[in-house]
């Protein structure tokens, strides 16, 4: 093309020096048509540069986000998850993961107890469904090995309305479910205190418990109730301290919240959403496969437009 241009551009140059020299109206005639060939031809290579320059920002696309490598033998997994986004999530992924050589099989479960013990058992392969300091005090109460093996995502943690919807002005005696393992409890117990319902002891942190709250000027009750059962207890309590699985799962939107956790604070990280696995599949290439997939870009954007905010990737 550019060689095409150069001589194009010569042959313009020639008719112009024969008009010039008062040559005939074919001269003339010659001019015209060399410039008409070489807008043509700047044109064209103009549309060649750009379509060079789309093909170079799909490639460098491309190798950001990562072409990934298929396992050498394909492998069959069960993996256990909550119905939403865990479930949800692992549905939308199930193309990439087989084209990863990774065919799932998704187990649905509704509480927090049976995957980790399926998993343990060697009746699931993973799961999906929890965070760090959950699979840690589960690991120490059961005596079971089971270990992460990466985050996909964070779920705010929010307060909803049930018979009141004025975190402002609660009243006395209200009553309002959390959850009734050790680290929700705390996460929910601290969302409460930063709206200024309770005050805990200092340095509770993540181990607080309503034992912990020393100033309740409304004495407000705090009800321990089975995560799972929150949602179905909404309309009996005044509020509810709920994981966002379980209120997207009871069809609620992160925009329904009186008050959420911040994602960029310290729970965003600590409360990542994780991959987890036997230890003796810990260092296997499929674990590894499994994750990439979950934190590659075609389902950070699937989150992203599925959940409106609800859940958020993090990788």
């Amino acid at each position: 093309m550019k060689k095409n241009l150069a001589v194009t551009l010569a042959a313009l140059l020639a008719a112009a020096s024969l008009a010039g020299c008062g040559s005939s109206s074919s001269a003339t005639a010659a001019t015209e048509a060399a410039k008409t060939e070489a807008a043509a031809e700047t044109t064209a290579a103009a549309e060649e540069t750009k379509a060079e320059e789309t093909k170079a920002a799909d490639e460098k696309k491309e190798t950001a986000d990562g072409d990934i490598t298929p396992l050498e033998e394909p492998v069959d997994i069960k993996i256990g998850a909550t119905p939403s986004p865990h479930a949800e999530i692992l549905e939308a992924a199930k193309d990439a993961l087989k084209a990863a050589g990774i065919n799932i099989e998704v187990v649905v479960y509704n509480d927090y107890v049976q995957p980790n013990l399926a998993v343990d058992q060697g009746e699931l392969q993973a799961n999906y469904f929890q965070h760090q300091p959950y699979l840690d005090d589960f690991n120490a109460e059961n005596n079971t090995h089971v270990t992460s093996v990466g985050v996909v995502h964070y779920e705010p943690f929010g307060i909803y309305a049930g018979k009141s919807n004025d975190l402002a002005n609660i009243d006395d005696g209200a009553q309002i479910a959390v959850p009734n393992d050790t680290t929700n409890e705390a996460r929910a117990l601290q969302l409460l205190q930063a709206q200024g319902v309770i005050t805990l002891k200092d340095g509770v942190g993540l181990t607080a418990t309503k034992q912990d709250i020393v100033e309740n000027p409304h004495k407000v009750e705090i009800l321990e109730v089975e995560a799972a059962q929150i949602p179905r207890s909404i309309e009996s309590v005044d509020f509810a301290c709920m994981n966002g699985n379980y209120a997207i799962d009871a069809g609620f939107k992160p925009s329904d919240a009186l008050a959420q956790e911040d994602a960029s604070s310290e729970a965003a990280q600590t409360y990542a959403n994780i991959v987890a696995v036997s230890e003796a599949d810990a260092d296997s290439e499929w674990a590894k496969k499994l994750v990439e997939v979950l934190q590659s870009q075609e389902i950070t954007d699937y989150i992203n437009n599925t959940y409106e905010g609800g859940v958020i990737p993090i990788k």
